[in-house]
C-alpha cells in the first residue's frame, strides 16, 4: 500500500540551531474544524510552542492557530493547548525524558499525513553557544568537500 503524501504546514527551523534533538515522535493532534481549515491554509506559529506531559497524557503548549474569519462565533480559542495522541509507552518515555534536567520537548514540524494533522516533536537538549559555532563549522566543511566534489 502507498505511503500517504505529507504536505509540510509549518517547520521550525530553528529548533535544529538552538537544540540537540534526541528522540523523535509523530503524534496526531487533536483540532476543532476551523482549526483545521486553518492550517489547510498553511498558517500556524511553532515559535515558543513545547510539550509538557500532564496526567498520563501529552498536551500541546504555545502552538498558535490564527482565527478561520469564515468561523465568525464558532471559532477557536488562538493559544489554546492541544491534546497530542501519543502510545502510552511513547508518553512514558516522553516523561522519563522530561524530568532529566537540562531536557525539554520541542515541535520540529506540523503536517498532513493524507488528511490528518501530524505533529513532529522531539526530546532536546539546549546548546551553549560554542556547540552552535561548532556545528556550523561542521555544516560548512561538509558543504565545502561537497562542492569541491561536484566540481571535481
Amino acid at each position: 500500500m502507498a505511503e500517504a503524501p505529507i504536505k509540510v504546514v509549518a517547520r521550525n527551523r530553528r529548533v535544529r540551531h538552538d537544540y540537540e534533538l534526541t528522540d523523535t515522535f509523530e503524534a496526531g493532534i487533536v483540532l476543532v474544524g476551523s482549526e483545521v481549515k486553518v492550517l489547510r491554509q498553511g498558517k500556524c506559529t511553532l515559535v515558543g510552542a513545547h510539550v509538557r506531559v500532564i496526567g498520563n497524557e501529552a498536551w500541546l503548549v504555545g502552538m498558535q492557530i490564527p482565527e478561520y474569519p469564515f468561523a465568525h462565533r464558532f471559532n477557536h480559542d488562538v493559544d489554546r493547548t492541544r491534546k497530542l495522541l501519543l502510545h502510552k509507552r511513547e508518553v512514558d518515555k516522553l516523561d522519563r525524558g522530561l524530568r532529566e534536567r537540562g531536557t525539554s520537548c520541542v515541535v520540529v514540524q506540523v503536517y498532513f499525513k493524507g488528511s490528518k494533522v501530524k505533529v513532529e516533536i522531539a526530546l532536546a537538549r539546549g546548546r551553549k553557544m560554542h556547540d552552535k559555532r561548532h556545528a556550523l563549522k561542521k555544516k560548512d566543511a561538509k558543504r565545502e568537500m561537497a562542492r569541491a566534489k561536484r566540481d571535481y
